[in-house]
């Protein structure tokens, strides 16, 4: 009898985990990815100058991006922006003035399905798409002054688009292992490298990545544990720098002193 009602649980257990697996193996797109999608006609509103750009990338494949620009003339570079999984630009642009303060443009593209950009999003597109931002701006400005930032989702896109250009200095807000390490994190007991329709290694690009490197990670953060996000120390260069913020989470870091008074000083260096 009790072989029975072990034999029993065991199969439940099984067929438990192999719902749950399969769950989370078609549904893998939604965790991701969270876009709100605009008409090619909405009239975007941000304070500040700024211009909408509309890059054809294929015959199908047009990426929407916004060039927030400083309120003189005086320009110190470009910071090529790759914002989070949520939304849209609109979503993001308030961080824009993190920058154009210090004199920088802010470029910000959206992804495939985000905002007002249209076409297929796979890895290799994200990518793509993203060295090809990289290329516009260093036809108008010099490498010494490009800046790669990536927030959350885009801190993978960066660090590729970081080690195959060569550019001023990679920043990186509350980073991922790679997207399996970031699954595992929530369901280690599944074979998450497998199952991973996304890889964005980013620890694989860092490695690349000749130039300085910043992170800025949070103790609190909900969505990259800290514990998984400070894997990334053991690929930086000795040069690079990994900044706790404690009790910052996966959402708030702007609002603390020690990531303005790092970023601005990270901004001003010539």
């Amino acid at each position: 009898m009790k072989k029975r009602i072990v034999l029993r649980w065991v199969k439940v257990s099984i067929i438990i985990y192999c719902a749950i697996g399969i769950a989370l193996y078609y549904l893998q797109e939604r965790f991701l990815f969270h876009p709100e999608k605009l008409s090619s006609a909405y009239v975007y509103h941000f304070n500040g100058p700024f211009e909408e750009v509309n890059i054809p990338f294929n015959k199908t494949d047009t990426i929407n991006m916004i060039k927030f620009f400083p309120g003189n003339s005086v320009r110190r570079g470009v910071v090529v922006y790759f914002h989070g999984n949520k939304e849209n630009i609109e979503r993001y642009a308030k961080f824009a003035n993190n920058f154009t303060k210090h004199g920088y443009e802010v470029w910000m593209e959206d992804y495939p399905g985000f905002g007002k950009s249209v076409g297929e999003r796979t890895e290799k597109k994200l990518y793509e798409q993203a060295v090809q931002i990289q290329k516009m701006a260093a036809s108008k400005y010099g490498k010494d002054s490009i800046i790669l930032y990536g927030k959350s989702l885009g801190t993978g896109i960066a660090a590729y688009v970081a080690s195959a250009t060569v550019c001023k200095r990679l920043i990186l807000e509350t980073p991922y292992y790679s997207i399996p390490a970031l699954f595992s994190c929530y369901a280690p007991i599944y074979p998450v490298t497998a199952m991973s329709n996304y890889k964005i290694p980013t620890n694989e690009f860092l490695e690349d990545v000749k130039y300085p490197v910043t992170i800025f990670h949070g103790t609190d953060d909900g969505v990259v544990p800290y514990r998984c996000a400070t894997r990334l120390k053991t690929v930086l260069k000795p040069t690079d720098e990994f900044i706790t913020i404690e009790k910052g989470t996966h959402h708030d870091l702007n609002d603390f002193p020690l990531f303005q008074h790092k970023l601005d000083s990270l901004l001003e260096l010539r």
